[in-house]
């Protein structure tokens, strides 16, 4: 197994999260923009899991052309090497929700209308295409996992922008206070890390897939309100909890609430969440208390 990542700053790479990992492995400090440094991983890979990218929202919106970097440019330059060093090979990509934009009917299907509120949203959606493109051409065997909030043991919790769970994670395991954006009603539906590996590894080994885009939400629809109580009770009981008005800057690609419909996936590749919020919390939480570096 070979492991390609330039360790961007700010995109959450920590080489600890691999001392897990079967061996052998072989880390591959190199931009996916520039293939030509792992060719030979490329050429002889059996499936191929395409993770790379910005997925900052508010970052995407401060720089928009770093975003377009990340995840257009190196994504377009990658994948059109994948398609000459190893055509029709099987590609599974980490999409997101947020290509949706603020959702018109709950749960999301995959079917709804495409309407991204923030730059991350819009530069994601074209390197799904790519993938979808070239799949059509005969050039690649992509399939597209449009990921809802995900969380879990090695949660990023050094890197801004990587979402309100590892802000509400970080600040309760320093025993601080919850500052909620708006009134808390908002829904979505977290789902464990563990329940994500397993969708794409079962992406990743179905021989002719009947579609190529499935949505990945958690089992439970809980308003933020909810989410930040649980986790207030089980990390820090001492905390509180308090609601601002969203900053302008974030208002502005606020989505509003959202729940995945994850019953296409599950048709087709036999694929549910197995985790419940609260045992996700447990074990995430016992992984951050085993000494892991957080703080």
């Amino acid at each position: 197994m070979s492991v390609v990542d330039a360790c961007v700053p700010g995109c959450g790479a920590d080489e600890a999260n691999l001392l897990d990992a079967p061996r052998p492995i072989r880390i591959i400090r190199s931009n996916i923009a520039d293939p030509s440094e792992f060719a030979s991983e490329i050429a002889h890979a059996d499936v191929i899991f395409n993770l790379a990218g910005e997925i900052s929202h508010s970052r995407s919106m401060e720089d928009p052309l770093r975003d377009l970097e990340l995840n257009t440019i190196a994504q377009l330059k990658f994948l059109s090497a994948v398609s000459s060093l190893r055509r029709g090979v099987r590609i599974v990509y980490a999409g997101t929700r947020q290509v949706y934009g603020p959702a018109a009917v709950l749960p999301v299907a995959e079917d709804a209308p495409i309407n991204p509120t923030d730059f991350n949203g819009v530069h994601k959606r074209a390197a799904e295409q790519y993938h979808l493109m070239l799949s059509r051409m005969g050039r690649l065997d992509a399939i597209v996992l449009r990921l809802t909030n995900t969380y879990g043991p090695r949660l990023g919790l050094h890197a801004q922008g990587q979402g309100f769970l590892s802000v509400f994670f970080k600040r309760l395991l320093a025993g601080q206070d919850l500052e909620i954006f708006g009134d808390g009603s908002q829904l979505r539906d977290p789902i464990f890390s563990g329940d994500v590996v397993n969708a794409f590894l079962l992406a990743g080994i179905v021989p002719q897939p009947r579609h190529r885009i499935y949505n990945i939400g958690g089992p439970e629809s809980l308003t933020l309100t909810q989410i930040a109580t649980l986790l207030r009770d089980e990390i820090s009981p001492t905390s509180t909890l308090s609601y601002r008005p969203f900053p302008a800057d974030h208002l502005a690609f606020d989505i509003g609430s959202y729940t995945s419909d994850s019953r296409l996936i599950h048709r087709d590749l036999g694929w549910q969440p197995a985790v419940p919020f609260l045992s996700g919390v447990r074990q995430t939480l016992a992984w951050f208390l085993q000494g892991a570096a957080w703080a």
